[in-house]
């Protein structure tokens, strides 16, 4: 049986990614944060390794007998915009995590990315792997991150040194999210959160969707390639109506102009800079929700055969889910929290 060490195991990817290790026969070494929420690897049959990515020879210790290392452990926070603790885990864990492949020899290392360290396109022309990074304008250490973990780990695999294949998943949705990470959005729309729609819009796919083409990238696709994990481009308008169109609840009606989003953006910062409390919107953020983020994942669909569930299924999935667990009836929700977050394009 083949062993695989999956870092970020208990993020919402994560947990998708080890019920469909699992399922598919691999032995699966599961790398989480101590004291982090584990709820999402409830009753699987895991060897739970706890550390921080930063270190490196915890990290070494956990790749030592393993075959292969799926790397999704990331920090996706985008608020505030700049945080050193995003740039060392996604920067200075990534080249552990290197470091310690290349020690172990392990036969591959799938790197989960993002998107957005690809330029993004209109509907009609969608970005795909082949156009250059256009978010440094915004300013998200999240984003700025990513890019360059995902060139340390491009210049491994074309250096031999470490036999590597990257994955870029969208925005994601699906069942099993005991965070409530990506799915807030629909939370927040399902209890009238969202006031308005931002002009933006955006990829999306079902998490069961990019689990499955990121453990296929185990044996499949090709070294030092990069593959966008997507499926359907809906603006957010679009995306709003079908998701209340799914919970039988009233989309919002109104098109926030894109003035006025930056508007709210900006008052944010300067309450930031005044209180030094985070509010729910940031400039950087504003930015992204006025933007349309397409992509086409053509690439992934030929090369690691990357399904393509509609998105209403992923809707319905979570939605759910949320019901069979109560959670849209639990007061605890804080909305406001994430909603706003997701138009930056963390949904990982």
């Amino acid at each position: 049986m083949k062993t695989v060490l999956l870092t970020g195991a208990n993020g919402f990817l994560g947990g998708h990614l080890c019920r469909t290790l699992l399922q598919r026969g691999y032995a699966v070494r599961a790398y989480v944060r101590p004291g982090g929420n584990q709820r999402m690897l409830s009753g699987l049959p895991l060897d739970i390794w706890e550390g921080d990515l930063r270190d490196t020879d915890n990290v070494r210790g956990a790749t030592y007998g393993c075959d292969y290392v799926i790397h999704a452990g990331a920090v996706a926070q985008v608020n505030p915009a700049r945080s050193r603790t995003v740039v060392d885990v996604n920067v200075g864990g990534t080249a552990a995590v290197l470091t310690a492949a290349t020690e172990a020899q392990v036969e591959r290392l799938v790197f989960v990315g993002t998107a957005n360290v690809f330029g993004f396109g209109s509907k009609e022309q969608p970005g795909d792997e082949a156009c250059p990074y256009n978010g440094a304008r915004y300013g998200l250490d999240y984003m700025d991150s990513k890019l360059v973990a995902t060139r340390m780990v491009t210049q491994a695999a074309v250096e031999h040194r470490v036999p590597a294949v990257l994955v870029h998943p969208t925005f994601m949705l699906g069942p099993i999210d005991h965070k409530i990470t990506s799915n807030a959005l629909l939370l927040a729309l399902y209890q009238g959160q969202l006031a308005g729609i931002p002009t933006g819009g955006k990829n999306y796919i079902h998490v069961d969707d990019a689990a499955t083409a990121t453990v296929n990238a185990l044996t499949e696709g090709r070294l030092g390639e990069s593959y966008i994990l997507g499926n359907e481009n809906l603006s957010y308008r679009e995306a709003f109506a079908l998701m209340a169109d799914v919970m039988h609840v009233r989309p919002p009606r109104w098109l926030v102009p894109r003035p006025v989003t930056r508007l709210i953006g900006q008052v944010s910062d300067w309450k930031y800079q005044l209180t030094g409390r985070l509010a729910q919107l940031n400039s950087a953020m504003a930015a992204v929700a006025n933007d349309g983020h397409y992509f086409t994942a053509d690439k992934a669909i030929q090369e690691l055969h990357l399904p393509q569930t509609p998105v209403r299924v992923a809707i319905q999935d979570a939605f759910d889910w949320f019901q069979q667990h109560g959670i849209i009836q639990k007061a605890a929700w804080q909305p406001g929290t994430h909603e706003f977050r997701q138009f930056a394009g963390s949904g990982q």
